[in-house]
């Protein structure tokens, strides 16, 4: 086996933090790189090494791949582990990365281009048996050969950016008169976002579930999934509120899509950690939607409710283990949630709030996790995704999870910026949440931004409460002490204020 003894950490903020922490837990070195912006970053001040790689932007910096690799000879690094997001899921970073003799902490650039693709994805996972949203398997260019692929199908349908993501070239049509404009736009977004214009058309299921499993696989075959995690709360087809298991998966189906995401995973030859996204619809049937080759944002909840380390399994993955436990072997415990806590205004389309924390206070306490890369005086940078920080809690039911996540929120005080904090109170009060009865409408089905309170409107509603409240006992003292024939000086004007 190949120990690993360095590794550089090609991200930031609490991600990069949270693999340094299992790093260091394991006796491995890490080394941090920085733009300019984030020079005192906590993921800086926590590497054993830090080095500056260029500017705020993250084209000047992050997305550095040479740079990078050129830290990494000057330092004696061992191996790479990307986090997610900039190059993460780059064939072209990992393939250069190994070429360097370099260990990448994640699947093949063979896999990440596979599954990069969601038509290469589509071909290679229907060799498995895995359910496909009834769709075309090709690119289509031509607007009148697409019409007739769209009638087949029925509408409404979705048409999307082979090699997309995070919503981009992604268009629903609902008839034939709107597919020109529609396909056009899709096209033209795909090409700006990716530098490809290829699309394909697929049946829209409409007000569908996000279901995903987590899978894990080492280079000796070896593939197993932790369950599946439910992520349908969502905005602008980002995820914000995740949960782990789902409340609507029997053990059946639970046991048909795990078997489902293996095979996706085999159909590439993946090891490391990967993610395998499905879409599930009113009668609980499941349809493969595309695989992420890295590590989710979300995955914390998996490890709360299996207890695996995910990244300390990636890299014993990329050192050449196999790995340590059966399917059989790995079970689940009790529910766990995650609020993404987003530098964004809820009342405002969810817009970034960029600003400093003025106050920025952690909730404490049983069951409650915090992975955050922020502390208190510290700029929310403008360059970047405006996450703060992921909230997660954990109990033995959904009941309890979801009672201690509310704590957690009523306990995290942030001001300076407005966050999404008070949108996860309002999704964890819904009835349609509690029930278990919601998808991936739930903020256009529900959501109205008028019964938003902002954090800082709450604080000095309180305020004014507690200050009223004073005034009134000093006025019934004083009276009071009139009417026994005293004369009193209001202890409201003797107060001396600190701030």
């Amino acid at each position: 086996m190949n120990k690993i003894k360095k590794i550089l950490i090609a991200n930031r903020g609490e991600i990069a933090l949270r693999v340094m922490r299992t790093a260091r837990e394991m006796g491995i070195q890490t080394v941090a790189v920085f733009s300019e912006a984030d020079r005192q970053a906590s993921h800086v001040r926590y590497a054993d090494e830090a080095v500056c790689i260029g500017a705020a932007p993250s084209s000047e910096s992050y997305l550095r791949g040479d740079v990078i690799i050129d830290v990494c000879k000057r330092l004696k690094v061992d191996a790479i582990h990307p986090g997610y997001g900039f190059l993460s899921e780059n064939a072209d970073f990992a393939r250069k990365v190994s070429d360097n003799g370099i260990k990448f902490i994640g699947p093949s650039p063979e896999a990440i281009e596979t599954m990069g693709d969601k038509l290469a994805a589509k071909s290679a996972v229907s060799k498995y048996d895995v359910p496909l949203v009834p769709g075309v398997d090709h690119a289509i260019m031509d607007i009148e050969d697409s019409k007739r692929v769209a009638e087949e199908i029925g509408y409404p349908i979705l048409i999307k950016a082979s090699a997309g993501g995070g919503g981009k070239g992604m268009r629903i049509v609902e008839n034939t008169e709107e597919f020109e404009e529609q396909m056009q736009r899709a096209m033209s977004e795909a090409k700006s976002a990716f530098g490809n214009d290829s699309v394909f058309v697929e049946k829209f299921v409409t007000s569908p579930r996000h279901i995903e499993f987590q899978i894990l696989g080492d280079e000796h075959g070896n593939i197993v999934h932790l369950f599946e995690r439910d992520c349908s709360v969502q905005r602008r087809h980002q995820k914000v509120v995740e949960e782990a298991p789902s409340s609507v998966l029997t053990p059946e189906l639970r046991k048909a899509m795990g078997e489902a995401a293996v095979g996706v995973a085999k159909s590439c030859n993946y090891y490391g950690a990967g993610t395998v996204e499905f879409i599930v619809d009113e009668d609980l049937n499941f349809f493969f939607l595309e695989m992420n080759t890295r590590l989710q944002v979300e995955h914390p909840v998996t490890e709360e409710i299996t207890g695996i380390d995910l990244v300390k399994e990636q890299i014993k993955i990329a050192e050449g283990h196999e790995l340590p436990f059966k399917q059989e072997d790995i079970k689940f415990k009790g529910h766990a949630l995650e609020l993404r806590v987003y530098a964004e205004d809820p009342s405002n389309n969810f817009l970034p709030d960029i600003g400093r924390l003025n106050r920025y206070v952690l909730p404490q306490g049983p069951g409650v996790r915090v992975d955050d890369g922020f502390e208190e005086g510290m700029e929310i940078p403008i360059f970047y995704d405006p996450m703060i920080a992921k909230l997660v809690t954990y109990a033995d039911t959904r009941e309890k999870a979801i009672e201690r996540m509310l704590r957690a929120i009523a306990e995290y005080k942030i001001s300076g910026v407005e966050t999404t904090l008070s949108f996860g109170t309002f999704v964890l009060n819904h009835e349609a949440f509690k029930s278990g009865n919601f998808n991936t409408k739930f903020v256009e089905k529900y959501f109205n931004p008028d019964t938003i309170v902002h954090e800082e409107d709450k604080e000095e509603i309180e305020l004014a409460a507690a200050l009223g409240a004073m005034l009134i006992n000093e006025r019934n003292n004083d009276q009071a002490d009139r009417t026994n024939g005293q004369i009193s000086t209001s202890k409201w004007q003797q107060r001396k204020w600190v701030s």
